[in-house]
């Protein structure tokens, strides 16, 4: 037995119709003992943010499908997708990309669209890039999501002035040339823009820059945003200590957020691993994979720590989520792939880590929206599905908000071959409309659990699990994984949750 700290949102759920464990196995006992005291500031909702990038179909039909087109839609954007993301509520949403960004002229993207220049896509696939979705389709769509925008700047292959005068094009209500172009192209108003990426990637994609000059075109970039965004600094996604150190040295002052990208598999960069079809030793691994974005947010988070002992300077995880390999027969850098319900488990692991860390992250990104990735919807022509991870984001809905409570949990740990992971994952938080909420994460897959807990009362909620490892929806079966209601517990009694195996629920206290 192993004690698995945290300070953590949880919600805790009872309901009719719990699912009964199948399994015969003795279950793994886990306790989780919870404080009334806040284990940090709030989770902000933008924790649970959203990236689109000009990628694949995570675009061009998935998103997109243009106002000629019998999907219906509202100018151009698909209703079936846009309906079910704002069912989440979407905080924010970034864009263009990625990659894609390194290489974009916003220019590109403004004016009659009969008239925008195609261009190759190098970075996704060589594929042409119409140009159809730019400044003005993007606002839209963060204005139907109600979203705020996060723009990601090209540092990498763009002038200062063209990052500056982009902004200006977007946010001034001034009667500058800018401006004026914009109301000609139809938006009178300006727009507001929250956040402001300068660049992406830098270390890679984005430049292949010394973190040194990175740096110093950092602060250069910065320097020509005039007006009133939060600055947001490429960082990290290599594990490397000394670009954190180095821009917190040199570019505190001219950022207020600084990135951190972290990708999940169960393999490496040469050969990620299935999205299904896999066995319980991928399984382990993806899943211990996807813990490791904790260790890595509290390295980073010690580094900026060091230069920045107020906190001022917020970290976002801006890119995160599996990566697997592409679906057989796909386009070649289209990063098409299936999600499982071992995705909504990476997915809640994720979350839980960034409760107990918000006293630096105040943001996350998972990437992407819909297509690729572990997007949270799937498109085929006029077809939907939504995927496991969509229903994740759904069940932790209720932390948007909330307040982590100190929370200590002594799981006992499970192995498979070389891979020793704890059963149980937990985040308690206290809501919003104060109730206390619990999320908890079997991770055996096999093996059901039982917490016990110190609270009192019966707990609602709802559960997402399969027989399968590898369960998914498909459009043929677009509701073969969805959560079910799940309820534990009495009034007066100490509250223990039964937890299937390779499990997620999420409940909440009922006092």
């Amino acid at each position: 037995m192993k004690t698995h700290q945290l300070l953590s949102t949880v919600a805790l759920a009872l309901c009719a119709g719990a699912v009964t464990p199948t399994t015969a196995a003795e279950p793994a006992v886990a306790t989780l003992t919870v404080s009334a005291e806040a284990a940090g500031p709030r989770i902000e909702p933008e924790v649970y943010g959203h990236f689109a990038e000009h990628l694949g179909t995570g675009i061009y039909g998935g998103l997109w499908v243009g106002t000629d087109s019998k999907i219906p839609n509202t100018r151009g954007w698909r209703n079936d997708v846009v309906q079910a993301l704002r069912k989440l509520g979407v905080p924010v949403v970034r864009w263009p990309g990625g990659c894609f960004a390194d290489d974009y002229d916003w220019r590109d993207g403004i004016g009659a669209p009969a008239k925008r220049p195609a261009r190759l896509n190098k970075i996704w696939g060589n594929v042409v890039e119409p140009n159809r979705v730019g400044t003005h389709e993007f606002m839209d769509l963060t204005e139907q999501l109600g979203a705020e925008a996060y723009l990601a700047g090209n540092m990498g292959s763009m002038p200062p002035r063209a990052m500056g005068q982009w902004l200006e094009y977007l946010t001034s209500d001034s009667k500058s040339a800018l401006a004026e172009e914009r109301r000609g192209n139809g938006r009178d108003m300006p727009w507001k823009v929250k956040y402001f990426g300068v660049g992406n990637e830098s270390w890679g994609c984005g430049g292949n820059m010394r973190p040194e000059y990175q740096a110093d075109l950092h602060n250069q970039y910065s320097t020509f945003l005039h007006a009133p965004v939060v600055r947001v600094a490429s960082g990290d996604g290599q594990g490397n200590d000394h670009l954190i150190e180095l821009l917190m040295e040199r570019s505190g002052p001219q950022m207020d957020a600084l990135t951190l990208h972290y990708y999940t598999m169960p393999g490496d960069w040469s050969k990620h691993g299935s999205a299904t079809g896999f066995n319980a030793q991928e399984w382990a691994k993806t899943l211990k994979s996807a813990m490791g974005i904790e260790p890595r947010i509290a390295a980073v988070s010690r580094l900026m720590d060091k230069h920045d002992p107020k906190q001022r300077i917020a970290l976002y995880v801006d890119e995160w989520g599996t990566w697997f390999d592409p679906e057989p027969g796909s386009p070649p850098g289209f990063l098409q792939q299936q999600n499982s319900l071992r995705d909504a488990l990476v997915a809640a692991l994720s979350f839980n880590a960034f409760h107990r860390h918000t006293d630096r992250v105040k943001m996350a990104n998972i990437a992407q929206m819909v297509n690729v990735l572990q997007a949270l919807a799937l498109t085929d022509g006029p077809r939907m599905v939504l995927t496991p991870t969509y229903h994740a984001f759904d069940l932790y809905k209720s932390f948007r908000g909330a307040t982590p409570l100190k929370a200590q949990l002594s799981a006992p740990l499970w192995h498979e071959g070389d891979v020793e992971l704890p059963a149980v994952d937990a985040s308690v938080a206290r809501a919003v409309d104060g109730s206390t909420v619990l999320a908890l994460v079997n991770l055996d897959p096999q093996r059901r659990a039982r917490v016990q807990t110190n609270l009192t009362g019966a707990a609602r909620g709802r559960v997402i699990t399969a027989a399968a490892m590898d369960a998914h929806n498909t459009f043929g079966q677009p509701n073969a994984l969805v959560p079910v209601p799940y309820g534990a517990g009495a009034t007066g009694t100490p509250l223990a949750l039964d937890l299937p195996p390779k499990s997620v629920v999420v409940v909440s206290l009922q006092r």
